[in-house]
């Protein structure tokens, strides 16, 4: 059997689209029991872990597509020092929708992958095994990460202009990830499924997360926020705790044949 090559093509793109972690405006669901405060601080470790992991994978180019003021947000010295090697773009678009579709044309012509800030257990294989099958010669079209919850964690287009069936599609339901592959299916796409992760939007899925990846900078805060009698208000914590087990989990940046070193 002839082996698949990779194509010569423009670099791929990681792109990441977030919300500014602020309070009582990202993971409500996770209150109560915690805090808007203490939802926020989760927000921000868990885009600053996704953030981290996308730096380990070299020769791409990494998109951040963010909704709000970074500047007013929980974390925001954290989040900057993630964010260095990356482009930051402004989320077009009324609903959210609209928002994927006009940040993968904002980061074309392609090949884009497209992940959110919900998975912090995401691994620099994942992203490399999701660019792969984007770039090496014969592969799918689109590449589609299903959430155990029915949506989905990550999108992937070989031609970023492919992604225009997805503004159809109803965002945030226990259906979004098959209306996404059906869509993408209807318009003729041949869709390769990555393995499924789970999103972090509710208590249960944020210690499940933990327990997966005991020894991220994300497990050390669910620790400090759930499993303690008398957790520190996330508003005066420097997060130190987080920061360093997140270096001390960092991995080697790591290649793959898919783009150019």
């Amino acid at each position: 059997m002839r082996s698949r090559r990779t194509t010569d093509r423009p670099s791929a793109t990681v792109l990441v689209l977030a919300k500014a972690p602020r309070p009582h405006r990202v993971k409500t669901r996770l209150c109560p029991p915690l805090t808007g405060s203490e939802a926020a601080a989760v927000a921000a470790v868990a885009l600053t872990e996704t953030l981290t992991t996308i730096g380990t994978v070299p020769g791409i180019r990494r998109v951040l597509a963010l909704s709000g003021d970074l500047d007013r947000a929980q974390g925001t010295d954290m989040i900057s020092e993630a964010l260095d090697g990356f482009t930051v773009i402004e989320q077009r678009g009324s609903d959210l929708a609209t928002k994927i579709v006009n940040a993968h044309l904002d980061c074309g012509p392609g090949p884009v992958f497209q992940v959110g800030m919900d998975t912090p257990q995401l691994t620099a294989a994942l992203i490399i095994a999701a660019l792969h099958e984007l770039t090496v010669e014969g592969g799918p079209d689109a590449t589609l990460g299903p959430a155990t919850d029915g949506g989905w964690w990550g999108l992937g287009l070989r031609r970023a202009t492919a992604v225009a069936p997805v503004a159809g599609v109803p965002m945030s339901t226990s259906s979004t990830g098959t209306d996404t592959l059906a869509a993408l299916r209807s318009a003729g796409l041949r869709v390769s499924l990555l393995p499924a992760l789970r999103d972090v939007d509710t208590i249960a899925d944020a210690r499940a997360v933990a327990a997966m990846a005991p020894h991220t900078g994300f497990a050390a805060l669910i620790r400090t926020l759930i499993d303690t009698e008398s957790p520190p208000d996330p508003r005066n914590a420097d997060l130190s705790e987080v920061r360093t087990a997140m270096a001390s989990t960092s991995s080697d940046k790591v290649g793959w044949s898919g783009v150019a070193r």
